[in-house]
């Protein structure tokens, strides 16, 4: 029987072949566990010597994180309490750029989210306007236009960007427009908030979720 069975190893490569496989395996899954077991050790024997020479300090992994709270309008990355008509928060550069360009600021949001939209400045933005002096004369006419929402600041004085963050930062409710890099910058890291800015003498919007674009499409029989 011993001689048959060695015969039968010897005319069956296949069967060769699979077995030097399956020892191949074997001997990998073992090399692995001894691989990981050695580094888990290394890292405890870390933990161990730093807790030894720094009894004080404390771990960063076991020490509670501070997650801030997500707004119950927040569905995971779609904003539900930005629905039509828009409330769009509007700085000084946009002003500005919109006339240049020639764009009514009002009509060009609407064809822009294809809804009604009210254009909103606080009063930060408005100090800032007159602060600029005669350059700016338009763009403060138009900023005191009876269509535009007038928003008021309840802190001191401060810089417009800040104010425009802070507010949507608190209301997620706003839109906001402009053509500042570094606001926009800072208003990307604001989760649910739709940024507005001028782009081939139109408006265009990012960051809007299809699904709410849908509803003022909807109002207006375009879907």
């Amino acid at each position: 029987k011993a001689e048959g069975l060695s015969v039968s190893f010897s005319t069956s490569p296949s069967s060769r072949l699979n077995l030097v496989v399956s020892l191949l395996s074997i001997l990998g899954v073992t090399l692995e566990s001894r691989r990981l077991s050695c580094l888990e050790s290394r890292r405890l024997s870390r933990i161990s010597s730093r807790s030894l020479l720094n009894p004080n300090k404390k771990d960063l992994t076991e020490l509670p994180r501070n997650v801030p709270s997500v707004p119950s309008g927040m569905f995971f990355s779609h904003n539900t309490n930005m629905v039509p008509p828009y409330r769009v928060l509007v700085d000084t550069n946009f002003i500005n750029f919109s006339i240049q360009n020639k764009i009514d600021i009002e009509q060009g949001m609407m064809f822009c989210l294809n809804a009604k939209c009210t254009p909103c400045i606080t009063d930060c933005v408005m100090a800032e306007l007159e602060k600029l002096g005669q350059k700016y004369c338009v763009a403060l006419r138009i900023a005191k236009d009876p269509r535009f929402e007038r928003l008021p600041c309840v802190h001191k004085r401060t810089y417009a960007d800040d104010c425009l963050v802070d507010r949507v930062t608190q209301h997620k409710c706003f839109m906001v427009a402009t053509c500042d890099r570094d606001l926009k910058r800072r208003i990307r890291k604001v989760p649910g908030v739709p940024i507005m800015y001028l782009a081939g003498r139109k408006y265009s919007v990012e960051k809007l979720p299809e699904a709410t674009l849908g509803r003022g499409m909807h109002l207006f029989g375009l879907l």
